[in-house]
């Protein structure tokens, strides 16, 4: 069940300014994935023991983590990725993308696992499926998160999702939460999770069917989504932000309901819409925007990352986000 409408809405146009010239470059760090995504588009998905044919095939970086930390690059964060890719060709082709992407790659390990895998196809709305192999991503360890302390500990916001394994994503968690810095957890892919691991998220930000999944509930539970997001405040999240596609994001806090409204575009791919949305969430926060301007601005990224197939190349730079946040710019995107 979609929430009800809120106490209070902000205008991601009127509401929300570039950030300043000369303004010191906000730092990120994620701990997350990195897996090789091969896309194929089909008029609809098939149904069990059917062969459709596709079109338009194309293969290109991906996971989750990576995808978060090149949107935060692009808008010019000082971005830091702990991850683990394969000894193999795979994974020098994602060392050399954080090279042109400027994404710091001190603590990317290497394993003699494959780098990971996904696969995804779209229909003819634009939605889409996805059956991953994680390869090297299940080698990352708690130590190799420990082994990025410092670098967590210095940034202005930490950001982590669920395709890594979950303790090093917990452990990230405690770090940054210890340290004083914005703790961000997309719980992505969904999965539920114990209660007391939920003490250590600052902000949670699950779509709607995730919301259900880690409290425990079918995709498709009817149950109110205010509800769940304060059953998740009282297992000590700090705060929800519930993302709703074309209908944007809510965030609910202790005795506060936000409604932050989406951008309407031309959709082509939504496969990258989330990891846009959580990146500039983690950029606009280590900036030290307040939270309803930060998510302002992160629903636009979502938005604007649905205008091009493919996932890295529909996430938008610095200028494209400028751009539509100024309505007034001439070619701002619509």
């Amino acid at each position: 069940m979609v929430a009800t409408a809120a106490p209070f809405a902000i205008d991601p146009v009127t509401d929300l300014v570039p950030l300043p010239d000369g303004a010191a470059r906000p730092r990120v760090t994620v701990v997350g994935s990195y897996a090789v995504g091969m896309t194929l588009r089909t008029d609809r998905f098939p149904v069990g023991g059917e062969t459709r044919h596709g079109t338009d095939f194309d293969m290109g970086p991906g996971g989750k983590g990576s995808n978060q930390a090149i949107q935060a690059a692009r808008l010019d964060a000082d971005t830091a990725l702990v991850t683990c890719i394969g000894r193999d060709a795979f994974g020098d082709e994602a060392l050399a993308m954080y090279g042109r992407e400027g994404v710091d790659t001190t603590h990317v390990a290497r394993s003699d696992r494959n780098t990971g895998v996904g696969f995804i196809v779209l229909d003819g709305s634009g939605q889409n499926f996805i059956v991953l192999d994680m390869g090297a991503n299940h080698e990352l360890t708690v130590a190799d998160v420990e082994a990025a302390a410092d670098r967590i500990a210095s940034s202005g916001a930490y950001l982590t999702q669920f395709e890594v394994p979950i303790e090093c994503a917990l452990a990230g968690l405690r770090i940054a939460r210890r340290a004083g810095v914005p703790a961000i957890l997309n719980p992505a892919p969904a999965r539920s999770l114990p209660r007391e691991a939920l003490a250590d998220v600052d902000i949670l930000t699950p779509n709607q069917s995730e919301l259900r999944i880690l409290l425990g509930l079918a995709a498709d539970d009817p149950a109110d989504d205010l509800a769940l997001c304060r059953e998740l405040l009282a297992a000590g999240v700090g705060t929800v932000v519930m993302t709703r596609g074309e209908q944007g994001a809510l965030i609910v806090r202790d005795g506060d309901v936000v409604a932050v409204p989406s951008r309407e575009v031309e959709v082509v791919d939504t496969t990258g819409a989330g990891d846009a949305f959580n990146g500039t969430l983690a950029t606009a926060l280590a900036s030290g925007m307040p939270l309803e301007t930060a998510v302002g601005r992160a629903t636009v990224a979502g938005a604007l990352a649905c205008r091009r197939l493919g996932v890295v190349p529909g996430l938008p730079t610095a200028a494209e986000l400028g751009a539509a946040l100024d309505p007034d710019q001439e070619g701002s995107p619509t």
